[in-house]
């Protein structure tokens, strides 16, 4: 057993993100430890490309060691998911441009499959920067900051909670009433712009 977590005596999220803001190694290297696992879990759920995940991942503990200064409150894990889902989709829409400049500059499909996002990551990438992202900017900040950590990073209700620092009741009634804002402001779009674009 790591002696960086003994039994009874477990350095708390709060405490770890402290001495990483100091310079300490050991530290970030226990936030790693403890972390790590169900961030590639998610992270893999969301890509099925193992090098892109494997480079968020790292990109995401790179982004803690740089920023743990920054971090307000006791928890770690939604702050670390709120890096890393939004990592990942900035290196979906590079997976994005790199294909889109193969097909330009080349004839063999297959030799750029790899690059070419799935269905999924599309749609999550038109979450944030699509016309979505657009209707998004129409939204209360408030409404908006718990649909980005509900439905973008793909925050459980508690988790947040535990981010935006309020209830878990409010995260839910805020979800509810940024939903039904979202649908009024894509609607409006619409009417605006003509027919949205699709993520397919």
């Amino acid at each position: 057993m790591s002696h960086l977590r003994p039994s009874g005596d477990e350095p708390t999220d709060e405490a770890l993100l402290r001495a990483v803001a100091q310079g300490d190694t050991t530290a970030l290297a226990a936030l790693y430890d403890r972390h790590s696992g169900w961030l590639l879990a998610r992270l893999n759920r969301r890509c099925a490309d193992a090098e892109t995940v494997r480079e968020v991942l790292q990109d995401t503990f790179v982004t803690a060691w740089r920023s743990a200064g920054s971090h307000r409150g006791a928890e770690a894990g939604g702050w670390l998911w709120v890096i890393a889902a939004r990592r990942l989709v900035d290196a979906q829409r590079t997976r994005a441009r790199t294909e889109r400049v193969a097909r330009a500059d080349h004839t063999d499909g297959d030799r750029w499959a790899a690059a070419v996002p799935s269905a999924e990551d599309r749609v999550l990438a038109g979450l944030e920067y699509g016309d979505v992202g657009a209707a998004l900017d129409r939204i209360s900040p408030e409404l908006r900051e718990v649909l980005r950590a509900t439905v973008i990073d793909g925050l459980t209700t508690r988790e947040a909670a535990r981010l935006l620092g309020i209830p878990e009741g409010t995260v839910k009634t805020r979800a509810s009433r940024a939903r039904r804002e979202l649908r009024t402001a894509l609607d409006r779009l619409t009417a605006e712009n003509g027919p949205l674009g699709g993520t397919a």
